[in-house]
């Protein structure tokens, strides 16, 4: 009769560890999934509202352009061609992608340096 109930009952103090367990997993998952998320969230917003008239821009969905007038409603108006406006939000301007261009822009001009010297 004793075998039985010691089966039933289980390890004594598992359940702490178990609580100890699932805590880390959570202290875990906001360290590499939701603070990262949340940092770059900000940097974003911080890009967006850094934006001002006369930029090259590369918006989310691919389209090239320069920044043409920044309005007060969160929108900007930009130059896709000659003479050809569109107008966007500021959230639909790629930080990454801007970035990128400029950074391939910068190598490229310091490159055409290099072999005009």
């Amino acid at each position: 009769m004793n075998a039985i109930m010691l089966q039933a009952g289980g390890a004594p103090g598992g359940g702490a560890l178990q609580i100890v367990l699932i805590g880390g997993m959570f202290v875990v998952m906001y360290f590499f999934m939701i603070r990262p998320q949340q940092q770059k969230a900000k940097e974003q917003k911080k890009f967006a509202e850094s934006m001002a008239a006369g930029e090259y821009i590369i918006t989310t969905a691919g389209i090239h352009g320069t920044i043409n007038r920044v309005y007060e409603d969160g929108t900007m108006q930009i130059e896709v061609g000659k003479g050809l406006f569109i107008k966007i939000e500021r959230s639909a301007i790629s930080m990454e992608l801007t970035a990128a261009y400029k950074k391939k822009q910068d190598a490229g001009s310091t490159t055409a340096v290099a072999t005009a010297k």
